[in-house]
């Protein structure tokens, strides 16, 4: 079961020509070309993304942001954090499924108290939530 969401902002986007074509976000500010990779059988265009790529974008600064504010909310403040995101595609038994390794670099903190503020922001991060129990998502923590 769903949370009721109290929106705070919506994001839009328009796609053409699904993933050998183009997507547009409403603010024009992401305006990108797609393509099938060549490991997918596709094009692999150059200069060209892929839905994949532009999730795992989105999650890695997503899950940044989560993890900062649990560690603030926390009182623990890392000197450094960066996100590391791989999202893969493949074939499942049922047509094709998502796995996601997420790798969280972090300075200045001892290695207990950068896991617990990483699996805190696991807990917050809406993209963590949205597909939780639908895709398998890895989280590594290691001290910088």
């Amino acid at each position: 079961m769903s949370e009721k969401v109290n929106v705070l902002y919506t994001a839009t986007a328009r796609a053409e020509g699904g993933r050998n074509g183009t997507t547009l976000s409403g603010d024009g500010l992401v305006d990108v070309n797609l393509s099938v990779p060549k490991a997918m059988g596709g094009p692999g265009k150059p200069g060209a993304t892929t839905p994949e790529d532009l999730f795992a974008a989105g999650y890695a600064a997503c899950f940044g942001g989560a993890v900062d504010f649990m560690a603030t909310k926390n009182g623990i403040k890392p000197s450094s954090l960066v996100i590391e995101s791989a999202v893969s595609i493949g074939t499942t038994e049922t047509g094709v499924g998502l796995q996601v390794a997420l790798t969280a670099l972090v300075g200045g903190l001892s290695q207990a108290d950068a896991e617990k503020i990483v699996a805190l922001g696991h807990q917050f991060c809406p993209y963590s939530k949205a597909i939780k129990g639908n895709v398998e998502v890895s989280v590594t923590v290691k001290t910088v």
